[in-house]
């Protein structure tokens, strides 16, 4: 038995042009440095990534430092430094100003002289924006979750607390509990819409009525009232409203009005040429329940959900009587 020829392309050999093409189509860029004379040599991509003229004749670590964000040059000449002594691989993650854009760099390498030829060190960068942007969204996200998750646990605390005030046996109170929570699943639907579901077009009371269900209580001293004419509130600006809305009342259950047997809450609304003004009117909360319990990441979330997609702005007057928020809105925005 005779062995046939092997039919196996050879492999090609890496010579520069190849080399070239392989780093340019990994988004991989080549650099070089001098431990005797500091130059650094670059390729072209990398001229291109620290938006550094191909002019410029030597280069040394200040000349890039000129474009490393400032928040980190500290760091990244400290690591710069370190290279040498460092045993095996490292990488660094950094920013650097691109004209007016932000964009992160990983610089990786071999410490402690390895591979070091003729007294120079070689490296690659990397552009890792899109995976650093991506990081930072799941971060805002998880961080996002988690005071959603918070609140609902502490509101639903709160719902009971308010139920066993007027229930007089235990059923009643598993019903009206039940109940409530319910409701305050829909408001939370009514907040997160499922992706894809197309939302028409609601009334300013249908959204307040929905949302602030859950904290009603008939037959007690904790009443919630509302009094707003009809307002059309478009499918873009209805989520938003309801985030602030429910963010107020969750605030409220926890640390003012709706926290307490006594306290009162009344959500008013006028309506001008181009704005349309909520004024929502805590009474009879706990005493000393300012901005200081009420700030955190759901206040900055009404601010920005009233400021981008509202188009107006929401501010605050704390008094020992509780708080009144003013909420405007621009007409324009809200029926979108």
């Amino acid at each position: 038995m005779t062995d046939e020829p092997s039919r196996r392309t050879p492999f090609p050999a890496w010579d520069e042009k190849r080399l070239r093409a392989a780093t340019r189509a990994a988004g991989v860029s080549l650099w070089s440095w001098n431990v005797d004379t500091d130059a650094i040599t670059m390729d072209e991509r990398a001229y291109e990534l620290w938006g550094i003229g191909k002019s410029t004749r030597e280069i040394t670590f200040e000349t890039l430092s000129k474009n490393i964000h400032p928040a980190d040059l500290k760091r990244v000449r400290s690591a710069f430094a370190a290279t040498r002594a460092i045993v095996g691989a490292y990488e660094i993650d950094f920013r650097i100003m691109h004209d007016t854009a932000l964009r992160w760099i990983s610089a990786r390498g071999q410490g402690s002289d390895a591979d070091i030829a003729e007294r120079v060190m070689f490296g690659v960068f990397l552009d890792v924006t899109q995976r650093k942007q991506a990081e930072e969204a799941n971060e805002l996200l998880a961080g996002e979750m988690s005071h959603r998750v918070m609140n609902l646990l502490q509101i639903a605390t709160a719902l009971t607390h308010i139920t066993s005030r007027s229930a007089e046996t235990k059923e009643e109170m598993a019903q009206d509990l039940t109940s409530r929570l319910m409701a305050l699943g829909r408001a939370q639907t009514l907040v997160r819409p499922l992706p894809g579901r197309k939302t028409d077009a609601a009334l300013l009371g249908d959204i307040l009525a929905i949302v602030l269900a859950p904290y009603d209580e008939k037959g007690a001293t904790v009443r919630v009232r509302v009094s707003v004419p009809k307002v059309n509130v478009g499918p873009a600006s209805s989520t938003a409203l309801a985030l602030v809305v429910h963010e107020l009342a969750t605030n409220a259950a926890k640390y003012g009005a709706l926290s307490t047997e006594r306290g009162s809450l009344d959500v008013s609304c006028n309506v001008h040429d181009d704005d349309v003004v909520l004024i929502w009117t805590e009474r009879g909360g706990p005493a000393g329940a300012g901005p200081s319990k009420r700030s955190g990441f759901g206040s900055k979330l009404v601010t920005q959900s009233v400021t981008a997609q509202l188009g107006g702005s929401i501010a605050f007057d704390w008094s020992h009587e509780g708080v009144v928020a003013t909420l405007r809105m621009s007409k324009q925005h809200l029926t979108k």
